[in-house]
């Protein structure tokens, strides 16, 4: 593997034949970045979220890390993006996805200003049955917004982005960490009142 944190080719070390190149940037986070590559092989596109290990400095980064792995490798609905792989090298940590190419509900929307109302029931239709997948794996997403919705090739919507979500010991569980995107936090979770 060369060392970069943007590696042309990513070596799956168990199964060296298996082989990704890169393509194109599909999205910067906070502590990422999400590429499409393509596997050498099968020529199938995927998306492979690409944590630095140099970005992870305290253990509860790679506790939080490893359940974001683990969260997302027991998702298996229509309207939740697939866990395909996870690979790690001496720089990386690298997250193999399904491939959503139609961006998200954010792209779409700065570039059309507004949805159709009939646009908006189906996606949002879509959306609660995912959160309903969510919520019986006993998950807590903690970051649903447009820029985590993805579209696949049919424009079925695809939740993804599991770095902040919480697995809870059991359907009564709750949290007490203020997380998630800044705008997008509810007043009286920033507040801290009892409710949320």
């Amino acid at each position: 593997m060369q060392s970069s944190n943007n590696p042309p080719e990513i070596i799956n070390q168990e199964h060296p034949t298996k082989r990704y190149m890169k393509s194109k940037l599909l999205g910067k986070g906070g502590f990422a970045k999400c590429f499409e590559y393509i596997d050498e092989k099968t020529k199938e596109s995927w998306a492979v979220k690409i944590i630095s290990k140099s970005s992870l400095t305290k253990p509860r980064h790679h506790l939080k890390l490893q359940s974001e792995i683990n969260i997302q490798k027991s998702m298996n609905h229509p309207n939740v993006v697939k866990f395909h792989n996870y690979i790690e090298d001496s720089e990386n940590h690298y997250i193999v996805m399904e491939l959503c190419p139609n961006q998200t509900l954010k792209d779409i929307l700065r570039r059309r200003k507004k949805f159709t109302e009939m646009e908006a029931r189906y996606y949002l239709s879509q959306l609660i049955n995912g959160i309903k997948h969510i919520h019986s794996k006993n998950v807590i997403h903690r970051d649903l917004k447009l820029g985590n919705l993805y579209l696949s090739s049919n424009l079925q919507l695809k939740i993804g982005d599991f770095g902040l979500s919480a697995q809870l010991i059991d359907q009564f569980g709750r949290r007490q960490t203020i997380c998630g995107t800044p705008n997008y936090i509810a007043p009286e979770v920033l507040e801290q009142k009892n409710g949320h």
